[in-house]
Order: C-alpha cells, then sequence, then structure tokens
C-alpha cells in the first residue's frame, strides 16, 4: 500500500505541472493577442490583462502549496498530511477565473441571441459557481486534513456541478444560433462551420473536466481528482484566448475571397464578412454588390497596317473600275 504522502502529493504534483504547462500556452497567446489585436477597446485589453494576472497568481500560489510541505516540512508527516492556506485560495481563484470567463461568454450571448432568459440562466449558473469555489476554500481552511475532504463534498458539487451546466448552456446557446444563422453561402458557411468546431472545442473540454473532477472527488477520497481540478482555471483562459486569437483567422479566410471555382475567373480578395452581428434577434437581409467593368479592345496595329490606312479620310469603293481608280489616286477626285 502506498504512503499517504505519495497518494495526496502524486495527484497533486501531476496537476501542477500540467497547471504550469498550460500556462505557458497562455503566455503565448496573452502576447499574440496584445500584438494582433492593438485596436480593441480598453475595457477588453484590462479584462484580458486581469485574466492573465489572476492565471500568473494562480500558478505562484500552485507552486508555493507544493513547495511549503515537500520542501519545508520534508520528513515531517504531520505536516503533510494536512492542507495550508495557500492551498485553500486554489478552489476560490479556479472559480473567480472560472465566472469571469462565462460571464464574458454570457455577454457574447447576449450580442448574439439576445436571449435573455439564456442569458440569466448562465448567469446563475456562474454566480453559483463561484459561490460553491468560496464556499470550499472556506471549508479546506476549517478542514485542512485531505483524508476528510469528503466531509464538504455537498459544496463541492455545486461548485463544480453549477461550472458544467454554465460551459455546456453557452456552448448549446452558441452552436444553436450559429447554426439557425447559416447562409447557404458556401463561403460564408464554411467559416460558420469553424466557429462551431471552435466553440465546441473549448467550451465542453472545461464542462468534461469539471464533471471528471467531480466524479473522481466523489468516488476516491485518494486526491486523484486534484489532477483535473489544479489545471482547470488555465483551461478556461486559455479557451477564452483561443476563441479571441482565432478572429484574426476568420478576418483572414474572409478577406481572402473565395478561391477560383471556374477557370479563368478571379473573384475580389477585399471582401469583409461580418456574420456575429444580430440586430435584435433579425437577420438583416443578404446583399450581394457586383462591380461590372467593360474595357474596349483595339488592335491597333491591324489598323496601322491596313493597305488602306493612308493620310486621306477617301475609302475607295469596291465597285469602282480599275480606270476609275487611277484618276482618283493621281488627282484625289473624280
Amino acid at each position: 500500500m502506498a504512503s499517504p504522502v505519495v497518494e495526496i502529493y502524486g495527484p497533486i504534483f501531476l496537476g501542477v505541472v500540467f497547471n504550469i504547462a498550460l500556462y505557458g500556452i497562455m503566455i503565448t497567446q496573452t502576447y499574440l493577442y496584445f500584438q494582433v489585436f492593438r485596436k480593441d477597446k480598453t475595457w477588453m485589453k484590462l479584462f484580458v490583462f486581469t485574466l492573465f494576472f489572476c492565471d500568473t497568481l494562480n500558478c505562484c500560489l500552485d507552486v508555493a502549496f507544493l513547495y511549503i510541505p515537500l520542501v519545508n516540512n520534508f520528513g515531517n508527516t504531520d505536516k503533510v498530511i494536512v492542507s495550508t492556506w495557500v492551498f485553500a485560495t486554489d478552489p476560490f481563484m479556479t472559480a473567480f477565473i472560472a465566472a469571469l470567463v462565462q460571464l464574458f461568454f454570457a455577454w457574447r450571448v447576449k450580442v448574439l441571441t439576445s436571449n435573455i432568459f439564456a442569458v440569466a440562466v448562465i448567469v446563475i449558473c456562474s454566480i453559483a459557481q463561484l459561490c460553491g469555489g468560496l464556499g470550499t476554500s472556506i471549508a479546506v481552511g476549517m478542514i485542512p486534513a485531505f483524508v476528510e475532504f469528503q466531509k464538504f463534498k455537498v459544496i463541492v458539487i455545486v461548485w463544480l456541478a453549477f461550472s458544467a451546466v454554465a460551459d455546456t448552456l453557452i456552448t448549446a446557446a452558441l452552436v444553436w444560433h450559429l447554426r439557425k444563422n447559416k447562409t447557404g453561402m458556401v463561403f460564408t458557411d464554411d467559416i460558420i462551420n469553424k466557429i462551431i468546431r471552435l466553440t465546441v472545442q473549448t467550451g465542453l473540454i472545461t464542462a468534461l473536466c469539471a464533471i471528471i473532477d467531480l466524479i473522481l472527488f466523489l468516488v476516491s477520497p485518494s486526491g486523484l481528482h486534484l489532477i483535473f481540478n489544479l489545471p482547470l482555471s488555465k483551461l478556461y483562459t486559455n479557451s477564452l484566448m483561443s476563441s479571441l486569437n482565432s478572429r484574426q483567422g476568420w478576418q483572414y479566410d474572409s478577406s481572402a475571397g473565395v478561391s477560383n471555382v471556374e477557370q479563368g475567373i478571379q473573384r475580389p480578395r477585399n471582401v469583409n464578412v461580418n456574420m456575429l452581428r444580430s440586430d435584435n434577434g433579425r437577420r438583416a437581409p443578404q446583399e450581394i454588390y457586383i462591380d461590372v467593368e467593360q474595357h474596349e479592345m483595339v488592335d491597333v496595329d491591324a489598323k496601322a497596317t491596313h493597305p488602306y490606312a493612308t493620310a486621306s479620310p477617301y475609302v475607295p469603293d469596291n465597285k469602282m473600275s480599275p480606270s476609275d481608280r487611277e484618276t482618283v489616286n493621281t488627282s484625289g477626285s473624280y
């Protein structure tokens, strides 16, 4: 049988490793965002900076609560089997970051769908999971022993279950709206399908991770759930940043134009497509503008080498006799 230290800190160590690896991806995504989207609104930039700051703080706290028992308290079993206040901050930090991301997506759902009911349900679930995360942090501070974490499983269920429900609702609302607004045009629908795939991938991965975390917490008291719990905050921030940064790819696809379908035909490349704007839930009528340019081709060389290309405006009549033509050529008149 493995020692309590191995059962407790083995999953914690793996969770911290995954957390730091995802933090590296978050650094890259944040750098790309501030390099590419410099014209975004100030509140959006502040929001991204806030998420990055919270992610950085969460990473530092994760390394700290791994360092304290394994280095400072090395060999002291009584200190190792209990958590510290640093570990107690993780549930609230994860829930706080998740709430920021979920509320942002709720705002996006409101802008796109104008469905107040769906937005209200998402906001309620997000606030509920934030309260559950706060309650979990308080419970960890009151019951610090790892083997006794099952005593406050109700508040953990509230935290992770509502988090998964909010993520699922966000994904379902965005996918439903995008599918409903397909235009039937191959070029536009292809971009919409890419957005749908990205929404499903980024939305369901956080919901799936929260569900697995909850199931492992309920069935295993060994701390195995921490492998999925500790990186959960980074999954939220990376899902949001990938959604923001992917706008550059959509803009490129929409400005590149459609590839040549028929030989000899080239479509304009300066087309700007905006598919995600909703005007009070009504679809705007589709308008197609076509600019046609006409060019008249003149064969200058053929005119210059024509046998009758002389300075005289007179063109001889084919019915004239040869003698008459000689008279015309000599005198220029009859």
